[in-house]
């Protein structure tokens, strides 16, 4: 078997809901073999970062360029890089790579929890050197408030704040509307040159997850590794996403409160593996 190669660089996530391990849960569901390049070690469980320890730089470049020379990467998603340093070493490999492969952009800065997961120092970086080697950027609203500097309301302001980003990057933007809360949830594929494709799908209240954002990301580089066009793949990426949280898991904590994650591979089950 031979099955199309798909890189994430990204932050660990010891409750395996957002991050390289959500990515390679999403990656192996969608039919592609998902390698990763770690950045960070995080610890965290929903609603909470508690520490954040760097990878040395050379050592996140040493993962990509090792991985650059083993397998034939079909398409790649970067996630979490936390710090100038990291995100200059992810970009001096992709610049030695002779035929970079298609590059989803997950500009993740804040968890859901409100954590920050991205130095300040590096969001300008991100806008000068990681962005014009992007195929897609896939900000959440509060990632998009910042790289525009104004707030994001609703869906009708999605649509001018993407094409207003996809017009200054010269990339694709993907809008995603589920901060706005509304019934239904929509999200704006917006191309380079102005049109945009919309994507909705119904708002699944009363659960509390992390790394919606992650898998999205990784759904859609997953669906342009297999050859999918953008727009296919972020089809395919929507009801990927729309599964895994409408089928949540949920687990009682010690306190009484509640623990709620994505269910990635939803729909597989024991009895279709051979034995």
């Amino acid at each position: 078997m031979n099955l199309p190669v798909v890189m994430t660089v990204a932050g660990s996530d010891n409750s395996a809901g957002a991050g390289a391990q959500a990515d390679l849960k999403t990656m192996s569901a969608l039919g592609v073999y998902g390698v990763t390049a770690i950045t960070c070690v995080v610890a965290e469980v929903p609603g909470k970062v508690s520490a954040i320890q760097a990878m040395e730089p050379s050592i996140v470049a040493e993962q990509i360029r090792l991985l650059f020379e083993a397998y034939p990467i079909a398409a790649m998603k970067t996630g979490m890089l936390f710090s100038r340093e990291i995100m200059e070493a992810v970009i001096g490999e992709l610049r030695k790579v002779e035929r970079r492969p298609t590059l989803v952009v997950d500009p993740v800065m804040v968890a859901t929890s409100g954590d920050a997961l991205l130095k300040n120092d590096a969001v300008s970086f991100y806008k000068e050197a990681l962005f014009p080697l992007a195929t897609l950027i896939t900000p959440n609203l509060d990632e998009a408030r910042v790289l525009l500097g104004q707030p994001i309301s609703s869906v009708a302001e999605m649509r001018e704040a993407g094409r207003q980003l996809a017009q200054q990057y010269g990339c694709a933007f993907l809008m995603k509307g589920g901060h706005l809360r509304d019934a239904i949830a929509t999200d704006l594929l917006v191309h380079p040159d102005g049109s945009f494709s919309e994507y909705s799908a119904p708002f699944v209240p009363g659960v509390s997850t992390h790394g919606t954002g992650c898998t999205y990301s990784a759904a859609v580089a997953s669906g342009l590794g297999r050859g999918l066009a953008l727009a296919d793949a972020v089809a395919e990426a929507k009801s990927f996403v729309t599964n895994a949280i409408g089928n949540y898991l949920r687990w009682q904590r010690a306190d009484g409160t509640e623990t709620d994650a994505l269910h990635h591979l939803a729909g597989m089950s024991r009895e279709n593996v051979k034995t």
